[in-house]
């Protein structure tokens, strides 16, 4: 049976006739606080690199080696449920008796205590005997029916324990849940709330060098595990930023940079040109249903007006021959590749300049829409997806979001006019 089990800073016994060490992190002063609470069901809402995987590590090895509890880790997609299993293997696969199936990913230790790592991504496969302990990892981002009609009935006859652990995503179900939490009355019940900064061995200055270039929306979920309402829009602050074109011609001294987002028949081509000297939007071109040498010629009589240095084209499929074509006609132009890598910091951009007033947009009723429509999407892998909602456009925020790229990033390393 297991007598003890310490965290390395000390040293683990598992007591039979042999002893050894398990290599568990010791928990933090906010972890301590969730671990030592007596509530039947904890809802931890926390911030990026608070600790949230660690601290259900902790739990459920505790669960099952200490009070011989059969429990299990559920994570919103199978790739989520890697990592955790590798590490909880690792850290269990030694002690004696202990029977491993890679198939089930499950342990079965010589108490009778179990671990299974499972994906939350189709509940209806989630079935199963009775259960003393559950860690949902990123709750928020679960179907609700994988607790509501899988894992909570499994807690019954046992009466099982359960924690939750997530970055919020909006205002759903685990915000629900987080606030009975937070009801006196609900004895079985208690919520947490840590901001990333509540770890306290993460590095002030590197959190504040991330909040200087993240936008606030993102830095308010991501970072201070704010429960955001359900308005997914990436671009606040629009009409503020939205001024009349200052000028119609080149101004001495400055450089401008211009951006484009190619269309066809379904798209439009959009032309967006920034002032590199002050982030002033100058003109703003779009179109469609133009062939791709009327698309070339309209471009260059842009360039041919404002006199870009650089012109910032996406390049992806149809881009590409277009930016040849212009590249042997002597126009300044480089492609930009679209994937779901550089588009986030791309529009993150724009988004932290239109925040910061670091940028005047034109008051252009088209771009302005389509600035207010984007959104994003927050994906079970923690990552995003950025576009305009299905059959609208982002045309224009694509060739505003290039053209600030280059009056950001390439304005002070290029020649003024």
């Amino acid at each position: 049976m297991i007598k003890q089990l310490r965290h390395k800073t000390r040293t683990s016994q598992y007591a039979s006739n042999s002893s050894l060490t398990l290599t568990l992190n010791p928990p933090h002063h906010s972890q301590r606080q969730i671990l030592n609470h007596p509530a039947r069901f904890k809802i931890a809402a926390c911030g990026r690199r608070w600790g949230k995987t660690e601290l259900g590590k902790i739990a459920i090895i505790r669960a099952a080696v200490q009070q011989n509890h059969r429990c299990w880790w559920l994570a919103p997609t199978k790739a989520m449920t890697d990592q955790i299993w590798r590490d909880i293997k690792d850290s269990l696969k030694h002690l004696p008796g202990a029977k491993l199936s890679e198939t089930e990913r499950r342990i079965d230790l010589a108490n009778g205590g179990m671990i299974a790592v499972r994906s939350a991504f189709s509940p209806d496969n989630l079935r199963g005997e009775g259960l003393d302990f559950a860690v949902l990892d990123e709750a928020a981002f679960m179907n609700p029916r994988a607790w509501n009609e899988v894992i909570r009935p499994m807690l019954v006859t046992t009466r099982g324990r359960a924690l939750f652990l997530s970055t919020p995503n909006g205002r759903n179900w685990f915000w629900d849940l987080f606030r009975i939490g937070l009801d006196p009355e609900e004895n079985e019940w208690a919520s947490f709330h840590f901001p990333t900064s509540a770890n306290d061995r993460i590095d002030e200055e590197e959190l504040k060098s991330i909040r200087r270039i993240t936008p606030d929306h993102i830095w308010r979920a991501e970072y201070e595990a704010a429960f955001i309402s359900a308005d997914n829009g990436v671009f606040r602050a629009i009409d503020q930023a939205a001024a009349p074109a200052p000028y119609n011609q080149p101004q001495p001294g400055h450089a401008y940079i211009a951006g484009i987002d190619w269309g066809r028949s379904s798209d439009y081509t959009a032309i967006a040109v920034i002032d590199a000297a002050n982030g002033k939007m100058v003109a703003l071109d779009r179109f469609k249903d133009a062939s791709w040498n009327l698309q070339r010629r309209r471009l260059a009589n842009i360039v041919k007006r404002w006199r870009p240095q650089i012109v910032w084209a996406e390049a992806n499929s149809i881009g590409e021959p277009n930016i040849e074509a212009l590249n042997q006609a002597g126009l300044p132009v480089r492609p930009f590749y679209t994937t779901a890598k550089s588009k986030a910091p791309l529009i993150e951009s724009l988004s932290l300049a239109i925040e910061r007033n670091e940028i005047t947009l034109l008051d252009d009723p088209v771009l302005l829409a389509e600035l207010a429509d984007y959104s994003l999407d927050r994906l079970p892998n923690g990552g995003y997806r950025y576009g305009a909602p299905p059959g609208r456009h982002d045309d224009t925020v694509i060739a505003t979001a290039l053209a600030w790229y280059g009056a950001r990033f390439t304005g002070p390393h290029i020649a003024f006019a």
